[in-house]
């Protein structure tokens, strides 16, 4: 089938504003489908997905969705019925790109839809309230999406709002434009593709795994272990894109364990073993945490600490801190079905764990070791390596141990 648009809002509130929009689409020559998630009165509006269709996919009735109170609930399930149809739209090769027109609530229902979709198809969310403090970060989380802040309200066809769609219009025809993304496509050089995990302290180590693997012939994609991007490499790993994974900064697992400011989610760590794909691992930032100083425990103020800038304060992990980030470093590695090997370097796990840091203390760092051994299943390879994780003999170890789970590479 003929690839299309999926215009995504709610018609009872918006409805001659997404007409216009979908005009504008299609004068450019796009083929628009509308999807309504309206949860109010009937709109009166034709389109391709009514909500009664969405309200559907998600096993409930139009009825019951008007007739709830249960404002979050049913909004759950609209989404949910959306996310359904459009996945199912984009597996069956008929999506090109999505878009979305909302204010607060309808911008949290479509770009829900669009973070629901794999990266690489277009997604462009026009919104009223894109800039509200909190709201940007939950609109875009781990998404690709491109938030297009409309200035004025989405009321009324003015003459700044027509501008505004105007230029809307323009901008998804214009992403539409690039060549399609898929895991398929993204392999057609006949190199591995490999996932990188960094951070600011190991980035020394991560451009030296890169430059190696590079010249053996893989393709290297970093992503920020800073909570938001690692999060986003499992999705990806879990969609296909890579054959193997270099987890050089994994500290996300912890701080997810501790409650700090990087956590990566519960999943973390987790895709690659369900499929099976090699994982080398280091304990980048491990030992550290960074909770905001609003949720200080009374303890925290005491430990030792460093400052990499005036927002971020990395603090140090006691050894019943560790010991609890071991195991459930364990508890998510012993479920992996392929090969993983976890280097863990004796002379620091960042740039500035070094001797005369205020959070240098190899032998504490020992109880994770200990107790990630302890607790591992074996044919799980742990490998202690006399180095800095900085040092070039640190990122060279992690080259060649992850070479040697790829010969083909």
């Amino acid at each position: 089938m003929e690839s299309v648009i999926l215009l995504i809002s709610t018609l009872d509130t918006k409805a001659q504003e997404t007409l216009y929009l979908r005009e504008k689409l299609e004068q450019g020559g796009a083929k628009v489908e509308l999807m309504d998630l309206s949860m109010s009165a009937a709109s009166g509006q034709a389109c391709e997905i009514p909500p009664a269709e969405v309200a559907a996919a998600a096993g409930w009735t139009i009825d019951d969705i008007r007739a709830s109170r249960e404002r979050a609930k049913i909004t759950g399930a609209m989404i949910a019925g959306a996310v359904k149809i459009a996945a199912a739209r984009f597996a069956a090769g008929e999506l090109r790109a999505v878009v979305g027109l909302g204010g607060s609530t309808g911008s949290l229902m479509a770009s829900e839809v669009m973070r629901a979709l794999p990266f690489g198809l277009p997604k462009l969310m026009v919104s009223s309230t894109a800039a509200l403090p909190g709201l940007a970060t939950r609109y875009i989380d781990t998404g690709d999406l491109l938030l297009f802040h409309t200035v004025v309200e989405i009321a009324g066809l003015t003459p700044l709002l027509k501008s505004v769609l105007d230029r809307a219009a323009g901008a998804a025809l214009g992403m539409t434009a690039a060549p399609p993304l898929t895991p398929q496509s993204t392999r057609a050089g006949g190199k591995a593709l490999v996932a990188l995990s960094m951070f600011g302290p190991s980035e020394h180590c991560a451009q030296g795994i890169r430059q190696r693997l590079e010249a053996a012939c893989c393709q290297v994609i970093g992503f920020s272990a800073a909570g938001v991007c690692d999060r986003a490499m499992e999705d990806m790993i879990a969609q296909g894109y890579f054959t193997g994974v270099v987890d050089l900064t994994s500290g996300g697992v912890g701080e997810y364990v501790m409650g700090g400011m990087r956590s990566a989610g519960p999943r973390r760590m987790e895709a690659a073993g369900k499929l099976g794909i090699p994982q080398v691992i280091a304990p980048g930032g491990v030992n550290l945490m960074s909770p905001r100083k609003s949720r200080y425990k009374p303890d925290y103020h005491e430990r030792r600490k460093y400052d990499l800038d005036k927002f971020r304060t990395f603090l140090r992990l006691n050894t019943d801190e560790l010991e609890e980030v071991a195991r459930a470093f364990a508890a998510k590695l012993n479920q992996a079905k392929g090969p993983v090997i976890f280097l863990i370097p004796t002379q620091g796990w960042c740039s500035f764990d070094r001797p005369g840091g205020e959070v240098y203390a190899p032998e504490e760092d020992k109880a994770f070791t200990a107790e990630l051994r302890r607790n591992l299943r074996p044919g799980l390879e742990v490998r202690e390596v006399e180095a800095n994780l900085e040092d070039d003999a640190f990122a060279e170890e992690m080259s060649n141990a992850f070479l040697s789970l790829i010969p083909a590479a």
